[in-house]
């Protein structure tokens, strides 16, 4: 007989093994055959076999000097460690979980919460593909939310700049929504949109990224990589370094991993890699996918530039990788009939849909066990 925890609103957990069991007992417990058990139970809400939180990969500093236990602890004193520069993973893992678990990597301005839930207060990726029986992995990349503590300081600003985010994530030229837009319309869910953004806390380099999701992969075990906007380039190199990475779903990464001297200009995923290590990401099944409002030729406006030039290098990336016997698909969605999409195709009115492509995506190459 196994005990099955009811799904717990994580939004509301805190870090911390005392707070954790503390929300542990307020939870209904009931007690089924684990070999019949359900993801679901009769309310449809999500059994839980296994939850908690770690932190992954990092460093750790020393400063000189003596330290005095003696001292005020507002006193600066030497002799002193610091722990930072690591990820932070909030992880949920359903009763008959699949094989591979799903591994979530945020992009620019947002934290592991861009899965979690909708500007409107939907269910995001985690609850959809938990529902389906995969474990996830929500990670804080270091430098950012639950991941705070870093060893590099760097200065956050202040200045207002939300019409900025509005725009470069193509809800629509601010203050207009784009036509047919999925994105929720009232003043509520964009406010809560607003407040999903958080800084760096910290100057945190790409390989100090790759090497807390490295160590995230090494706990997590096999698994689909997902990753979301500036998080795609960590992405990619993530995958060259852990074979635990057994595929990618990659929504609207911002830069690719070319090979040396094949980099195009203009990519946002930084230097060539030699190709022994290019041709790992040929290994594995890879899906991309980007949203709607994406001309197809230069306009005068900047942000809808920006992503008519990713999206070209997205093509010629795709080309580089199957031409070397990789399995590389581009999927733009307006060219399949789905439209409206924004930067946040996760959280869109219609992630649910987009969910379902994922699914179908994953069967097709033998993911789904």
């Amino acid at each position: 007989m196994q005990r099955i925890i009811e799904k717990i609103k994580y939004s509301n957990l805190k870090r911390g093994s005392k707070t954790l069991v503390g929300i542990l007992l307020f939870c209904t417990v009931v007690t089924v055959s684990s070999c019949a058990a359900p993801r679901t139970n009769q309310n449809g809400n999500i059994v839980i076999k296994e939850q908690g939180a770690f932190s992954a990969g990092g460093k750790v500093i020393r400063s000189e000097g003596t330290f005095d236990p003696l001292k005020p602890w507002n006193e600066q004193q030497g002799g002193q460690t610091r722990h930072g520069d690591h990820a932070d993973v909030f992880y949920q893992i359903p009763v008959n979980r699949k094989q591979n678990s799903m591994v979530f990597l945020h992009g620019y301005g947002q934290s592991r919460r861009s899965w979690q839930t909708t500007a409107d207060g939907r269910e995001g990726f985690a609850d959809i593909f938990l529902r389906s029986g995969y474990g996830i992995y929500l990670v804080d990349q270091p430098g950012r939310g639950d991941a705070g503590q870093t060893t590099k300081p760097v200065q956050i600003s202040t200045s207002p700049d939300d019409q900025t985010w509005y725009t470069q994530f193509r809800i629509g030229l601010y203050p207009k929504f784009n036509e047919g837009v999925q994105f929720p319309k009232d003043e509520k869910s964009l406010d809560n949109f607003y407040r999903m953004m958080t800084p760096n806390t910290g100057s945190v380099d790409e390989e100090t990224i790759v090497n807390a999701m490295s160590a995230v992969f090494d706990k997590s075990g096999d698994g689909i990589l997902f990753t979301h906007s500036a998080g795609g380039a960590p992405g990619w190199k993530t995958a060259i370094k852990n074979d635990h990475v057994k595929a990618i779903v990659a929504i609207e990464p911002g830069g690719f991993t070319f090979p040396e001297g094949e980099v195009p200009q203009g990519n946002r995923g930084g230097k060539g890699v030699p190709l022994n290590e290019f041709l790992k990401l040929t290994k594995i099944p890879i899906v991309v996918y980007y949203g709607d409002y994406i001309p197809s030729e230069e306009t005068n406006a900047a942000s809808l530039n920006f992503w008519h030039n990713v999206l070209a290098t997205a093509k010629q990336w795709a080309k580089v990788i199957n031409a070397n016997g990789g399995d590389a698909t581009i999927v733009h969605l307006p060219e399949i009939g789905i439209k409206g999409n924004t930067h946040f195709i996760m959280s869109d009115l219609n992630n649910r849909e987009i969910a379902r492509l994922i699914v179908k995506w994953s069967k097709e190459k033998g993911l789904d066990k």
